[in-house]
């Protein structure tokens, strides 16, 4: 043993580390190299023979005793270093024993608890932020000259035209996925001419405004959240409120009145692109004409399907821009509170949409419409 570890530790007794001298900054790497040494089998640690401590004596006690998995609260410290080593244990937050996860029924229940809190606190906050949108945007409406026309413009080519091609794309490809289904199924029956109701029908009532929404759910809602996010954290939306603009009608009413606007026009464009590509695929599987698909679809699909579909779009567009908006809102300064909230935007508004077009298919089923 070194002469170190003879002024500064005993291992005389059994299953006891006695500690004793002093343990101070210049000493503190000789004993910490002392300490990661065997010292055998370890239960108690005794720290009362300590005559001089400073805060990187107590980190080399601490880190010892966390290697040992001796609690720190059974240390008997002298009276003056008991404060010290309180002190430097919680700015350390030296845990001893890592604390396991409780899978049992009330651990379960209260995570359950936070978990709702949380979705009911989000709830609450959307719709104070929702009243805050509609005030300011009816106060724009009324003073027309308030609005941000160039803005507005601007992000409607960034939500609507440059969306374009993945919309069409992604709803030709799904149009031409349920027209080769249904032909599949429907041909063991000798009824696939009936493929053409289910790719108007599925397209005009549900894909057609579903596919958008969700589409621009993950690509324009995210850009809001990281747009409002990023000037957020460089504190951009002080230094608005500071000039005494109203960030509500600088930043959200322009995106809000982009995706109003753009969101119902992709829809149609969504439907046409299904159901062309069912088109195709029962042009291809069925031999069947171009004329004669266009036929059968004018016949026996009607224009109130079309109207009941499209009417969810304005709903779909204010939830997108509600919530992308309202989470850049909520980032913080780091960016890494801007990759939070922008994923925590698209999971809300995809999930918001997906609930809101259930809802609407049952509530139009039960009217008829």
């Amino acid at each position: 043993m070194s002469a170190i570890a003879a002024d500064h530790i005993d291992v005389s007794v059994p299953g006891t580390l006695r500690l004793r001298g002093e343990w101070t900054l210049p000493g503190a790497a000789a004993l910490e190299r002392e300490l990661s040494r065997d010292l055998g089998r370890v239960e108690r640690v005794e720290v009362a023979a300590i005559e001089r401590l400073d805060s990187a004596g107590v980190v080399v006690i601490l880190r010892l005793l966390d290697r040992l998995g001796i609690d720190p609260a059974t240390l008997d410290w002298r009276e003056e270093h008991r404060a010290l080593a309180r002190t430097v244990g919680r700015a350390f937050a030296v845990e001893p024993h890592p604390l396991r996860r409780d899978y049992g029924v009330q651990a379960m229940a209260e995570r359950v608890g936070r978990a709702v809190h949380e979705v009911w606190r989000q709830g609450r906050m959307l719709l104070g932020f929702l009243g805050l949108v509609l005030s300011t945007l009816a106060g724009v409406l009324l003073r027309p000259a308030r609005l941000r026309l160039t803005a507005t413009v601007h992000h409607m080519e960034q939500v609507g035209l440059d969306a374009v091609p993945l919309t069409a794309l992604l709803s030709f490809m799904i149009g031409a996925v349920v027209a080769f289904l249904g032909i599949t199924v429907l041909r063991d029956f000798g009824a696939e001419v009936f493929v053409v109701e289910l790719v108007g029908f599925a397209f005009l009532r549900e894909f057609g405004v579903l596919l958008t929404a969700i589409l621009l759910a993950g690509r324009t809602s995210s850009a809001f959240t990281a747009q409002i996010g990023a000037m957020k954290a460089r504190e951009e939306i002080d230094a608005i409120r500071t000039l005494g603009l109203d960030p509500i009608e600088l930043l959200v009413i322009p995106r809000l009145l982009a995706l109003l606007v753009m969101l119902p026009l992709l829809s149609f464009l969504a439907t046409l692109a299904g159901i062309a590509g069912g088109l195709v695929i029962c042009l291809l599987e069925m031999g069947m004409s171009p004329e004669a698909f266009v036929v059968r679809l004018h016949e026996t699909i009607q224009l109130r399907h079309f109207v009941t579909g499209l009417s969810k779009a304005p709903v779909f567009a204010f939830v997108i821009a509600l919530i992308g908006c309202l989470e850049g809102f909520k980032v913080g300064g780091t960016a890494q509170s801007v990759g939070e909230r922008t994923t925590s935007s698209v999971v809300q508004s995809i999930s918001l949409v997906i609930l809101l077009d259930a809802v609407a298919a049952v509530f139009f089923m039960e009217m008829g419409w």
